[in-house]
């Protein structure tokens, strides 16, 4: 009997490479786009091989799919998918971490340098029919009198830190799975979490949401950082309290955010982040680009391929 393959929701133009693999594997693709709990569990109520974006795989829904059934999560982080259910009902999970690295690294270099040049404030000011002189905005710091600081050093950590340091940044970094020794290969410097945050004059945030960092931006970290610093975050926007990130840039302690992933997401009409002075926002658009896009979904349908011809899945979660 053919698998039932299905896609719960997804961004992309067109579905030819998920309708071919479900061919190869005998089967017609099943195409929908859910965004409840409910609308997902009756997508994927029997099916054997899912391709999943932001839709919530939740254990009613992963109990509903058939009988070692496979998930593979359209990305990096698989928040949406409750693992443990997973494993406990014998589902496997898995995600695609290295489609778009370098693309996630570009547009994160991309806002941490136009935070500490201030670019996006110079424009405002003379878009709306003002005019300043560049003291007005101090402090600028030259790139080789600044210290960025990574929160995490996997694929897209290391690849950051490739891009900054020709622009002479120092670089420190805390990551408790890293070896050191990788970190200093990369011109990084492997610091604790107490003086990640006393020291970067810009941090970039590069770690999954786990128990460990959720909020680990908080009133007490931002209370520690360099006067004036500036956050950019293209991981996961539980890693910040919204609050806390608020009240530090609104008290001038923090001068600037840049930030691709926010909570909730997306913002509330009328949240104080949006049109916020001090904040740069993007709609989740850091893992972007045609060829990253591409790759994406190249490297999930292969993934399914292999859950389909019962084959060792290649970035297996559960």
């Amino acid at each position: 009997m053919s698998p039932r393959v299905a896609v719960t929701d997804h961004i992309f133009a067109d579905l030819e490479l998920e309708t071919a693999a479900a061919a190869e594997l005998g089967a017609e693709l099943e195409s929908h786009q859910v965004s409840t709990e409910e609308e997902t569990l009756a997508a994927l109520t029997g099916v054997d091989l899912a391709f999943v974006n932001f839709a919530p795989v939740t254990r009613r829904v992963l109990a509903a799919m058939a009988p070692g059934a496979m998930v593979v999560r359209y990305g990096i982080g698989y928040d949406n998918v409750d693992v443990d259910a997973a494993r406990e009902l014998g589902v496997r999970v898995a995600n695609v971490p290295d489609y778009g690295a370098d693309t996630v690294a570009d547009h994160a270099v991309t806002c941490a340098l136009l935070l500490l040049r201030k670019v996006v404030s110079f424009d405002r000011a003379i878009a709306t029919g003002g005019w300043l002189s560049p003291p007005d905005l101090a402090p600028i710091r030259a790139f080789s009198a600044t210290t960025v600081g990574l929160l995490g050093t996997g694929r897209i950590g290391l690849a950051v830190a490739d891009r900054l340091r020709p622009f002479g940044f120092s670089v420190i970094a805390h990551d408790p799975f890293a070896d050191a020794e990788v970190l200093r290969a990369h011109g990084v410097e492997p610091v604790g979490v107490e003086e990640l945050f006393t020291r970067s004059q810009l941090l970039s945030l590069h770690a999954p949401a786990t128990e460990t960092t959720r909020r680990i931006v908080n009133a007490d970290t931002l209370a520690v950082m360099p006067p004036g610093a500036a956050l950019v975050n293209t991981a996961r926007g539980a890693l910040v309290d919204t609050d806390a990130l608020l009240a530090a840039l609104d008290s001038g302690r923090l001068a600037g955010a840049a930030l691709d992933v926010v909570e909730p997401e997306p913002l509330p009409a009328g949240h104080p982040l949006r049109g916020h002075p001090g904040v740069v926002l993007t709609p989740h658009a850091a893992f972007y680009s045609e060829e990253s896009l591409r790759a994406l979904q190249r490297l999930a349908c292969e993934e399914v391929l292999r859950a389909g011809r019962g084959e060792p899945l290649r970035c297996p979660v559960v």
